[in-house]
């Protein structure tokens, strides 16, 4: 009898050690969840939007595909951030430079930019330029319907899908909306904080 409760004892103890194992591991997760979505600290400011996640998770059917037309879901990329730029494939000047601003924005996080992913959403079959290409080399180029992203994307008041940037949490939500013609230093700011303050991603 006293070595069945000794054994008891001893099987209750490895679990618990186990559990203070999980726990630790897990806690810098859990911490950033309840940040983020949970936690509302006053005085905080932001330079782009905050967009309530729960309202605004990855559709999963948005019919998106590579530029040869193989079907790819933004999903492929869950569990980093992305920055995201949606318009025609004609792409005048101000989506160029917002392309080339996400480039040089992704750069600037130094170390952390490998937590980071570009996506531009062609939202028609016009063929992309070859120089563009290049200039924002790494940049996933995906087309996809225009109806299907301006029902999901939230815009300014008067404004339009293609004039922001967004980006999206490694959990797949849309958290955030950067304004028209964005001013790089702060949404530089922005983007060190988010990375700074969370572990996931």
């Amino acid at each position: 009898m006293e070595q069945n409760k000794t054994t008891k004892a001893s099987q209750w103890s490895g679990r618990w050690k186990l559990l203070a194992v999980v726990f630790v591991c897990a806690a810098p997760m859990l911490f950033s969840y309840l940040t983020y979505y949970v936690i509302k600290p006053t005085g905080r400011t932001n330079y782009g939007t905050l967009i309530e996640p729960q309202k605004y998770p990855i559709p999963p059917a948005m019919g998106i595909t590579t530029l040869d037309g193989k079907p790819i879901a933004l999903d492929a990329y869950k569990g980093k951030w992305i920055m995201l730029q949606v318009g025609p494939g004609e792409c005048p000047q101000a989506c160029r430079d917002q392309l080339v601003a996400m480039r040089q924005l992704r750069l600037m996080q130094g170390k952390e930019m490998e937590r980071i992913e570009r996506v531009w959403l062609v939202t028609d079959a016009t063929p992309i330029d070859t120089m563009l290409m290049r200039v924002v080399d790494g940049t996933r180029m995906l087309r996809v319907p225009a109806a299907a992203v301006t029902s999901w994307l939230p815009v300014e008041a008067g404004g339009k899908v293609d004039e922001h940037m967004y980006l999206i949490d490694p959990m797949g939500h849309l958290m955030m909306r950067f304004p028209k013609q964005p001013d790089p230093a702060k949404v530089k700011k922005d983007m060190y904080k988010l990375l700074k303050a969370s572990a996931i991603g």
